[in-house]
């Protein structure tokens, strides 16, 4: 058996009938995401009986049927048409060869199964199916779906797919059927034992109510026609009282109307007056709205007044000490004038030395010279030596002189080193100390900014919050109004209930009676009317006060002999008639079935729904002990047939089912009963309790209100001074900050030149130390020229030692002569160096003179500026300051206007208050006659209830069995004494003979039943241990045989390495987990939950095949499985399908090569209509013929 054919139309995005036809090898199903594909394996799925839309992606099951698109109109139905080969009979119920499953879905939620055109059921469906592995729950649908199942970490989850390759689906679906018929069995069982038990206990009690049916009778037909006649006789009298009310009251209506005019007219004038007071109360606010902007205008004004005044100060205080700076500065240049005219001075000195020396050194060259002349001919080579020895001294006495000059340079050069760096740490202290200063205010500038900003946040906070506080005070003053006249309103009905309650209007006048001779203690054991003994929730009162009728003025008392005794009274004062329930005898007695209370609409007992003290639970029992409350209408009918009519029912809105199945209803005014006001009266009070917390509460909120609102005012006019003061201190630190940027930018300056200086002297020292070793050096060579000169003039000349004398003392005296005058010349030099360095620093600090001049007279300049601007500013704040005495004036005449109108509304309120008291009263009287009219109409309905609701008759058909009565008092006393005899007989059914005939024939009747039905349950039992054994047997085979399997495919797809599956108990087969251990090749053994995904998924196809081998379906649908894989795993799942087919037919959803390449036939999905997809088919086997064919 294989898949042939998959006919799909408007099932998802086929609208159009498609028609795809598999052969019996493999299928591919290609294309883009979102082309449909997948709606393919959706369709199989849904056709074999898949019930879950989520299962099929969607939301709910209409969302299979194409939905429409733009050009396209939505289908009505959805259909997929299944076509199976059967030449197998694979399936054992078909005969035929080929058999086709159709499923149609209508969008109006019908569904129609049909296998071989043949309507069927989806059970038939399910059936056909199962334990072929192509069930919903089988394994011939594979998508990741069921990829997750495999891979669920909840072991449970995988026992579907074991199961139906177990093929135990069917078993296990005869036991479920046959559990639940077991447990209806034995529901049915525990109900016959129910009504077995329940008819045992009528049996006895039916056959003492039948002996006192007869005696019932003959009393009951007597009590009838005695009632029905003195009933119709007060119900004349109530009328006839009826229609003066009905006068009276129309007379106080108008009255009402009247004085309801004059007060609305009143509050529409008091409404006009507070309009006026809110128009007063808005205008007052504007002006204090705009008093304020002025206010807020005057102090920014004087802000900065006193902002520019500090400035000017601040300038002053500046100016003075760039004076006194230029003051110190001014005795710095006069020292330094001395000390550059003593260098001057020093230098004409040194000029003036310089030209004696040269005089006398040129005289001394003449006498060399001279002596050079006078040595002859005969000494001329000695004088000749001489002479050179003379130039040679005087050279080295110049390189001498030179040197000597270089040394004292060199001194100079440290003393002036030494000056320089005494004079850069004084500087660099002076820096230091500087800095520190300009930090600190930098610091104390940028608190201030901070300070400064913050209180700019914190005033925008303290205005934001006094507007919340304004808004505040406004609601919580409207609030306390409302509130208050509310409370008014609210006293106002409470003391009119009030007082209706302690004088009892609403009940007859024997009520009044009895109860206002109780308060002056002229009757005892009076407890009160029993409307006055109880407490009802506000939604079961019109059914309680219907239940009860008359019952509600019935008095309760505590003996008989109090009866007796405002019995009398009554008799005596004329006082009508009344009820009376005494504690000593009255006995109640609740309904016993307890089915009624799961019955649908059912409330309650109505003595259960009633609150009362327990003394009076005989009363109530009594009263309403058998009375049922239920929802509505429909309810209370189900309810009176399903139980015969056996008790009386009332319905939440007041209508009523008597017992015997006569119903009592119509409309009933819900605010006119006693009991209506009581509860009114008891919901108003609490309600003032409440409202007067609220008041409470409101009031204080107001004052708070008023409280936090003058407390915000003076929090934001704290933090504008503190605004005012923190600006000043800015303006001040930042003008210091300004003064020591300028002296810290002149330090450096100096500091740098100082620095310049400092790398002179030092470059300076190194060259003149290089010239100095050259020029000793050059000395020494000349020296030691001169002493060889010397020695060969000695020679030459060893007899004049006269004029070798003279020679030499006239060439020392020349050197010495070229040796000051080198000093002279290296001492000038130097001196002249110092005298430019003076005369640079001198002309640096008349520039910085000037500069600070200039700030001084910036200084100046801003302080004439800051007094224009002041003078400005006082201007403004003196026109400002005449605005704000107008707008005060102003203020002041709107509050006086508003104390005026305040004036003019209290007269009004006390008017109000006058009318509202009048009106208090007419409605007062309204309401007395109300509640008479309406406790006259009350017992003329309740007379008229009694008819009906005991005898079934209405007003006409009772006047047919009315008799003549010698006097109502005498009939009364009949009556009275006809119910006790009732009473005495107890509870009386009529029907009890026949009754006790019907239970007891049913009793046998289910007694024999529940033989059968126990007789039963012992087969259902065996044939559920049955198959359970059964199903055990079978399992532990396949399973055997699956795990066999899935060690032989895991080792042929993996490669190697080895599986199992494991039961988690063995003792429970057919419940517990199953647990899949692996050991991929290379890799330690470990459960599936441990391996990678590509992994998992491995190990999941790997199953499936396991499964397939096992238990091949006839074909198989496999969505993206392999999607996790990586390509190699691909083509091995793709090649292991190849070797299969045989026995299984594969129909492959895929994106991957490996698979494409390994089907025979490709169908490609696209979408060349959106939202609308179409088939492609290409053949594979014959195309690859094809190719062969052309190569």
């Amino acid at each position: 058996m294989y898949l042939k054919a998959l006919e799909i139309q408007g099932f998802k995005s086929f609208p159009d009938k498609t028609v795809l036809n598999f052969g019996e090898d493999i299928t591919a199903i290609v294309g883009p995401n979102g082309s449909g594909k997948s709606n393919i394996s959706d369709a199989i799925r849904w056709v074999m009986g898949e019930q879950s839309s989520k299962s099929l992606r969607g939301v709910k099951m209409e969302d299979v049927i194409f939905g429409g698109t733009e050009t396209r109109n939505q289908m009505g139905f959805a259909q997929v048409t299944l076509v199976l080969d059967n030449t197998e009979h694979i399936f054992p119920s078909m005969e035929e060869n080929e058999v086709a499953v159709t499923r149609r879905y209508y969008r109006s939620g019908e569904s129609e199964y049909y296998i071989n055109k043949q309507s069927v059921r989806l059970r038939d469906v399910n059936e056909l199916f199962m334990d072929t592995g192509m069930g919903r729950e089988g394994y011939s649908i594979i998508g990741q779906g069921r990829i997750d199942e495999i891979l669920s970490q909840k072991s449970g989850d995988r026992r579907e797919i074991f199961e139906e390759a177990a093929g135990i689906s069917r078993f296990r679906y005869r036991k479920e059927e046959t559990e639940r018929k077991l447990e209806r069995t034995e529901e049915n069982l525990v109900r016959i034992n129910d009504k077995i038990a329940e008819l045992e206990l009528q049996v006895d009690p039916l056959r003492a109510q039948a002996e006192t049916a007869k005696q019932y009778l003959i009393y009951r037909d007597e009590l009838r026609l005695l009632e029905i006649s003195v009933w119709l006789e007060n119900l004349e009298t109530l009328r006839t009282s009826a229609i003066k009310l009905d006068t009276d009251l129309a007379l106080a209506r108008e009255e009402l109307n009247k004085a309801n005019a004059d007060l609305e007219a009143l509050y529409a004038a008091s409404e006009q007056f507070s309009a006026r007071i809110h128009e007063n109360d808005i205008a007052q606010e504007e002006e204090r709205t705009a008093l304020s902007a002025l206010d807020a205008q005057v102090k920014e004004q004087e802000s900065c007044v006193a902002v520019l005044q500090t400035g000017i100060a601040h300038n002053e205080e500046n100016i003075a000490r760039v004076e006194e700076e230029l003051r110190s500065q001014s005795d710095r240049v006069g020292s330094m004038d001395e000390q550059i005219a003593q260098q001057r001075a020093r230098i004409e000195e040194l000029e003036h030395d310089k030209n004696e020396v040269e005089t006398a050194l040129a005289a001394l060259l003449q006498q060399a010279e001279e002596l050079s002349k006078n040595a002859g001919e005969a000494a001329s080579e000695a004088e000749a030596l001489r002479a050179r020895e003379a130039l040679a001294l005087s050279a080295a006495a110049d390189s001498r002189a030179e040197v000597a000059a270089l040394r004292s340079t060199l001194s100079e050069m440290d003393e002036r080193e030494s000056a320089i760096a005494a004079e850069q740490e004084s500087g660099e202290a002076q820096l230091s100390e500087t800095r520190k200063s300009a930090a600190e205010n930098r610091r104390a500038l940028e608190s201030a900014q901070e300070e400064a900003d913050a209180i700019r946040n914190i005033i925008a906070g303290h205005t934001m919050k006094m507007q919340g506080r304004i808004e505040r005070e406004k609601e919580t003053g409207e609030q306390h109004v409302s509130l208050t006249m509310e409370m008014n309103n609210l006293d106002s009905r409470i003391r009119l209930l009030s007082e209706m309650e302690k004088e009892y209007e609403g009940f007859n006048k024997a009520v009044r009676t009895v109860m206002q001779a109780r308060e002056r203690n002229a009757l005892r054991g009076v407890h009160g009317p029993v409307a006055g003994l109880m407490k009802v929730n506000k939604k079961y009162a019109v059914a309680i006060e219907i239940a009860l009728g008359a019952g509600l003025q019935n008095i309760v008392v505590e003996r008989e002999e109090d009866a007796k005794s405002a019995i009398q009274l009554l008799k005596q004062r004329d006082g009508g008639r009344a009820t009376f329930l005494p504690l000593s005898t009255i006995r109640g007695e609740a309904l016993r079935d307890e089915r009624v209370k799961g019955e649908y609409g059912y409330v309650g007992l109505a003595s259960e729904l009633v609150e009362y003290e327990r003394a009076y639970d005989g009363i109530f029992k009594n009263l309403l002990g058998r009375t049922v409350v239920v929802e509505d209408l429909d309810c209370g009918i189900t309810i009176s047939r399903k139980f015969s009519n056996a008790f009386r029912i009332v319905t939440l809105d007041g209508q009523v089912l008597n017992r015997g199945g006569s119903m009592t209803g119509g409309s009933i005014s819900r605010s006119a009963g006693i009991l209506s006001r009581a509860g009114e009266l008891r919901e108003l009070t609490a309600r003032r309790g409440s409202l007067a917390e609220k008041l409470t509460l409101a009031a204080k909120a107001a004052e708070d209100a008023k409280r936090e609102l003058a407390k915000a005012r003076y929090e934001l006019e704290v933090a504008q001074g503190q605004q005012r003061a923190a600006e000043d201190a800015v303006l001040k630190l930042q003008g210091d900050k300004n003064h020591y940027d300028l002296l810290l930018s002149s330090l450096r300056e100096r500091l740098e030149a100082l620095d310049t200086e400092r790398d002179t002297i030092t470059r300076r020292r190194g060259e003149v130390k290089r010239a100095m070793e050259e020029k000793e050096a050059l000395a020494s060579q000349q020296e030691s020229e001169a002493a060889a000169l010397r020695a060969q003039a000695e020679e030459s000349l060893s007899g004049q030692t006269e004029l070798l004398r003279s020679t030499t003392r006239l060439g020392d005296e020349i050197a010495g002569r070229k040796s000051a005058l080198a000093g002279f010349a290296a001492e000038r030099e130097t001196t002249e160096k110092s005298l430019a360095s003076l005369e640079g620093l001198r002309a640096q600090m008349q520039g910085d003179e000037q500069s600070r001049r200039a700030l001084i007279e910036q200084y100046k300049t801003a302080s004439e500026q800051a007094r224009r601007e002041i003078g400005v500013h006082e201007t403004e704040i003196a026109a400002l300051s005449g605005k704000m005495t107008e707008k005060r004036a102003e203020l002041e005449a709107l509050s006086k206007a508003k104390l005026a109108l305040e004036a003019e509304r209290s007269q009004s309120d006390r008017r109000g208050r006058e009318l509202n008291e009048n009106v208090l009263n007419v409605e007062r009287s309204v309401s007395k006659l109300e509640q008479k009219r309406a406790t006259s109409a009350m017992e003329e309905q309740q007379i008229l209830d009694k008819l009906w609701e005991n005898y079934e008759l209405s007003h006409s058909a009772a006047q047919e069995q009315r008799i003549e009565l010698e006097s109502v008092q005498k009939a009364s006393r009949r009556i009275g004494e006809l119910k006790r005899a009732i009473s005495g007989l107890g509870a009386v059914n009529v029907g009890a003979i026949e009754e006790f005939e019907r239970v007891n024939t049913r009793y046998t009747y289910l007694t024999e039943q529940r033989d059968d039905v126990e007789k039963a349950k012992s087969e259902l039992v065996g044939v559920i241990e049955s198959i359970t054994g059964e199903m055990t047997v079978i399992f532990k085979e396949q399973f055997a045989l699956i795990r066999e399997s899935f060690q032989e495919t895991f080792l042929e797809l993996f490669g190697g390495g080895k599986a199992t599956l494991e039961l988690e108990d063995e003792n429970d087969v057919l419940s517990c987990g199953i647990e899949i251990k692996v050991q991929p090749p290379g890799k330690a053994l470990k459960t599936i939950t441990l391996l990678s995904g590509g992994e998992k998924a491995f190990v999941a196809i790997a199953l499936y095949f396991a499964i397939l081998k096992v238990h091949p379906t006839p074909f198989c649908v496999m969505d993206e499985i392999e999607a996790a894989l990586d390509e190699p795993n691909v083509v091995r799942v793709a090649n292991y399908m190849r070797r299969i087919t045989q026995k299984t037919q594969f129909i492959v959803i895929t994106h991957r090569r490996g698979t494409m390449e390994a089907a025979d036939v490709l169908y490609g999905v696209t979408m060349q209509e959106r939202g609308v997809s179409k088939i492609l088919t290409i053949n594979m086997n014959d195309m690859a013929k094809e190719l062969n064919i052309k190569e």
